[in-house]
């Protein structure tokens, strides 16, 4: 057993949610996991730590959830309530609260605290600081301010977006972060202080960048010079046609998006490398459609790209199982971990100067990945 410090890999598991031949069905609440892997003892195959019943999602990006810097804390955010139908039949979903706090410093690891962010919180973000994190908030419309200290968490703020927010992202340097209008199909910049008493956090619409049709997710480079936005192209994620990525110089007074690369059909999950090489792009290709649709796919895919300075290009890409959502690389960069939700387990890929490879490690989990966070940078 490695004697080195553990890193967090967090899964989020939802087990309300299925597929029937592409037909959605919901099911009963009560069987979700949060699922945490140390991925530093042996990265190419990640040793489960712990498994805490705890709520999940799958409506929104594969981002909700996060590690602080200095692997003491995780954020946990669960976008949706699940609710008895009207008609007494079933059950449906409807905007949630909740975020929860786990403590990652004891054993086995601990939901500490439960706070009400604002209404159906998504993507999550936390400082290199570990001081602060920021929540998107879909239905709200709004990014919640959260202060982290003393391996607690207080909301402290909400700032209003005035249209629907799904993933938010920090700066480097924490004085800015950047947060993905879905609708709208706009990159909006947060502006931070946390120099008095509370932090303040602000936003100015004019400096809004435009990106691709409905941006999904991001993710900014461990150097800060870079933002990757992923443009899913529909709302629905697959409908055949070709997306895109687009790519923003965040080193630029104001920030500007400078180029998009082209991928394939329904791109979701997105995550860099901790050396700043590489970008992996989750695409789901119509793997969750019914059969009989002319762009399903019984395997979804993973783009590789490579990152030199402000230059992304395409590395390659290998197919992986259905419904592909959160990925994460490992510390070292060596290895890249998929969650593939259709079959509820996470497959691990080698990283090299010729692409990605299929190492054939698949790692059986308790129920279908929702979601996945590794490496804080």
């Amino acid at each position: 057993m490695s004697a080195r410090a553990p890193h967090y890999l967090l899964v989020g598991n939802d087990e309300k949610v299925t597929w029937d031949d592409g037909r959605i069905r919901y099911l009963a609440p009560g069987r979700d996991t949060l699922s945490i892997f140390d991925a530093n003892a042996d990265p190419a195959a990640p040793a489960l730590v712990a498994t805490l019943a705890l709520p999940n999602s799958l409506f929104g990006p594969p981002v909700n959830l996060a590690v602080a810097p200095d692997q003491r804390l995780a954020l946990i955010a669960d976008s949706m309530e699940w609710l008895p139908h009207a008609d007494g039949n079933g059950w449906q979903p409807a905007p949630g609260r909740d975020v929860h706090v786990i403590d990652l410093a004891v054993t086995p690891p601990a939901v500490v605290q439960t706070l009400q962010a604002g209404l159906q919180p998504s993507g999550l973000s936390i400082n290199r600081a570990g001081t602060l994190a920021l929540v998107a908030n879909k239905a709200g419309r709004s990014v919640s301010v959260l202060r982290l200290a003393g391996g607690r968490a207080d909301v402290c703020g909400e700032v209003d977006m005035g249209t629907a927010v799904v993933a938010v992202s920090f700066a480097a340097d924490g004085r800015r972060a950047f947060v993905v209008k879905t609708d709208t199909h706009r990159l909006g910049v947060l502006h931070i202080d946390e120099s008095g008493p509370t932090p303040r956090v602000s936003h100015d619409p004019s400096e809004d960048l435009t990106t691709g049709l409905v941006p999904f997710n991001l993710v900014v480079s461990p150097d800060g010079a870079l933002a990757l936005v992923v443009d899913m192209g529909s709302a629905t994620a697959s409908d055949g046609h070709a997306d895109s990525v687009s790519v923003v110089d965040l080193s630029s007074t104001p920030p500007r998006v400078v180029d998009r690369v082209m991928v394939e059909d329904g791109p979701e999950g997105i995550a860099i490398s901790p050396d700043g090489r590489y970008a992996a792009v989750a695409i789901v290709q119509g793997s969750n459609n019914p059969s009989s649709a002319w762009f399903h796919h019984p395997r979804g895919q993973i783009v590789l790209l490579r990152i030199k300075g402000l230059r992304v290009t395409r590395a390659g890409a290998i197919e992986v199982g259905a419904l592909p959502e959160g990925v994460a690389f490992s510390p070292d960069s060596r290895f890249l971990y998929v969650g593939n939700f259709l079959d509820a387990s996470m497959q691990v890929l080698a990283v090299g100067d010729n692409g990605l490879s299929d190492t054939g490690t698949r790692i059986a989990l308790p129920g279908h990945p929702a979601s996945m966070r590794g490496q804080s940078y």
